[in-house]
């Protein structure tokens, strides 16, 4: 990939020319470049297991409860806003990692969690579960390819109003609830045909309106009771919570390069804490999800391991991430087609931890 001074915006719908652009160069459900790893130890790697999946959820719905029950005990005095900061996070952002591990049917070995804590996970996070079951399946199938990838975060140039406002996931959560309502009356966009089966429609038409119910529901008893605190427990959660998701995705490839076939030119690894880990569900490791999806969340920082001698070096921290990600966006708004260059190919630094083969 070449550095653009072109100010022009691409087109990144995936009905427009972009998407004729991207199959004339043959970046359609392309073969990407994969670190080499030994058949063996990927097959180790792959193994599915509920414990970790089991402890992991029950850990988040405890401290779903523990921090509202302190919301609502202390409703109506400031002590509730500690307490509802971090109900929003679990709420919105790590409902968020939740929908995406179990969407991928890797998180349990067991298929029915994977899929009760994935249709639990996609309301709060709004994300119709159907929709975007299939479309991340083209976003990892054409990652950043534009007029392909329907899960671009920020097309060039950026919009900094845009990005203020999908702080508080205003942008994402009034496109859902316009598709939700779409939905609910029988009706698929054209760029929805473009990926979602027809198979699917009408799963994607009985779950709209279901999501209609309840929140009919929430909102009816809110007026009921006078008060916010329903809407404060189930809606408005998507909306305060969803901040840290927000920066989650600006890190995974917000900057990098567009039209690659090579995933350690358009991801981000980020070395993360433990909290944070456990709210993102590992996928600070994204470079190493995408080359190999299918490795469980909980194995990712193995598979650092013995793949890292092949990658760009990893980010030290968030922070460290965003000092990188902010200067790019900025200049991405005056210069469209500028994306950071990540070095690709053996570092010296990181030795293999096993012997890599092809075969």
């Amino acid at each position: 990939m070449s550095q653009s001074s072109s100010t022009e915006r691409r087109d990144y719908r995936l009905t427009g020319p972009e998407a004729a652009r991207a199959a004339d160069k043959g970046l359609v459900s392309a073969s990407w470049y994969q670190c080499p790893i030994s058949r063996k130890r990927l097959k180790e790697l792959m193994q599915r297991r509920d414990g970790p999946a089991l402890r992991d959820t029950a850990l988040w719905v405890l401290a779903l409860l523990v921090t509202g029950f302190g919301g609502y005990w202390f409703w109506g005095s400031w002590a509730c806003v500690p307490f509802f900061m971090a109900y929003g996070v679990l709420y919105g952002t790590a409902s968020n990692a939740r929908w995406h591990e179990m969407g991928h049917g890797t998180a349990f070995k067991t298929r029915w969690m994977n899929d009760a804590v994935y249709q639990v996970a996609s309301f709060m996070c709004l994300f119709e579960p159907h929709v975007r079951r299939w479309s991340h399946t083209r976003h990892h199938t054409d990652t950043i390819v534009v007029g392909r990838d329907p899960e671009i975060v920020e097309p060039r140039p950026p919009s900094l109003v845009r990005m203020a406002l999908s702080l508080f996931n205003l942008p994402h959560g009034f496109n859902t609830l316009r598709s939700v309502f779409r939905h609910a009356a029988g009706q698929m966009d054209d760029e929805e045909k473009t990926y979602i089966p027809e198979s699917e429609w009408p799963g994607v038409v009985r779950t709209a309106r279901i999501w209609l119910v309840i929140y009919a529901l929430v909102i009816g008893l809110a007026l009921y009771q006078h008060s916010w605190l329903p809407l404060m427990f189930i809606g408005l959660p998507s909306l305060y919570g969803a901040w840290l998701s927000y920066l989650f995705g600006l890190s995974q490839h917000v900057g990098l390069a567009e039209d690659s076939l090579d995933h350690r030119s358009n991801c981000r690894t980020i070395y993360m804490n433990p909290l944070l880990r456990f709210i993102y569900m590992n996928m600070n490791y994204h470079l190493e999800h995408h080359m190999y999806p299918m490795v469980p969340y909980h194995a990712l920082a193995q598979l650092h391991e013995e793949i890292r001698h092949d990658c760009p070096p990893p980010y030290p921290d968030l922070l460290g991430a965003f000092k990188e990600i902010i200067p790019a966006i900025l200049r991405q708004r005056k210069d469209p087609g500028y994306f950071i260059r990540r070095p690709t190919g053996p570092r010296a630094d990181a030795a293999p931890q096993s012997q890599a083969v092809t075969g």
